[in-house]
């Protein structure tokens, strides 16, 4: 694709995160794509910007989810949208990525996993219990496997957010989700016992249907793993 620029090794940015943002400035500025237009392979974006296809496919990814490109299995990735369309959905969502958006979004995040946790505690069912003790398993199962681990680390805080039955926040901690996600993805590192004691302590919390509890043991996660992928991304 004409503009594209391959991406210098000093880029203070993971390479995901950096993918991401130079494909939405070129959707945002480029005259040539429109709705239903593709995208090149992930081994020619791969090549374009100098980086490996997993940091582009994990781009792609996140970018779909805001709902900005539409992955169609087999056959490669197309504009959803115009671009007068899908420029709301970007200004609203924050994906302009940088220093201050990250942080502005971490804290969004902590803030809205607390409150989902009360709800939880308030209105889970035996369904929801069963679920979020499933994925709780699955870290545990896949506590040497960084990658598998963080889809079951993920997986929990969707079930808690569905154990709210409150659709309105359950979307939008999605939504916060799928941009804080790349960043989370592009800096796994072993995980620790901690981190598996702090979901553990929000299922308990839940479990006994303690709001209080659980808004307690949800703000201490969501400070740890705050600084936890701070200090990954050599921030303080």
């Amino acid at each position: 694709m004409a503009g594209l620029k391959r991406i210098e090794r000093e880029e203070p940015t993971a390479p995901a995160v950096e993918v991401a943002r130079r494909l939405l400035d070129h959707l945002l500025t480029s005259r040539r794509l429109g709705a239903g237009d593709g995208l090149p392979p992930e081994r020619e974006l791969a090549e374009t910007f100098g980086v490996g296809r997993s940091a582009v496919r994990e781009a792609l990814k996140s970018l779909s989810l805001l709902g900005l490109f539409e992955i169609r299995q087999g056959d490669g990735t197309y504009v959803r949208g115009a671009t007068s369309d899908l420029l709301p959905q970007v200004l609203e969502w924050g994906l302009m990525i940088g220093d201050q958006t990250m942080d502005e979004l971490l804290e969004a995040r902590a803030c809205v996993e607390v409150d989902l946790a009360e709800l939880a505690a308030l209105r889970r069912t035996e369904n929801d219990l069963t679920a979020l003790g499933s994925h709780l398993a699955r870290m545990r199962a896949t506590h040497d496997d960084p990658a598998r681990y963080v889809e079951a680390d993920l997986a929990f805080h969707r079930a808690l957010a569905q154990a709210s039955h409150n659709s309105a926040l359950a979307g939008f901690q999605a939504r916060l989700e799928s941009l804080v996600a790349v960043w989370i993805k592009q800096n796994i590192r072993r995980p620790g016992e901690g981190k598996l004691a702090e979901h553990d302590a929000v299922l308990q919390a839940v479990t006994a249907r303690n709001p209080q509890a659980a808004r307690a043991a949800m703000h201490a996660h969501m400070a740890s793993a705050t600084a936890r992928l701070r200090a990954n991304l050599g921030r303080s």
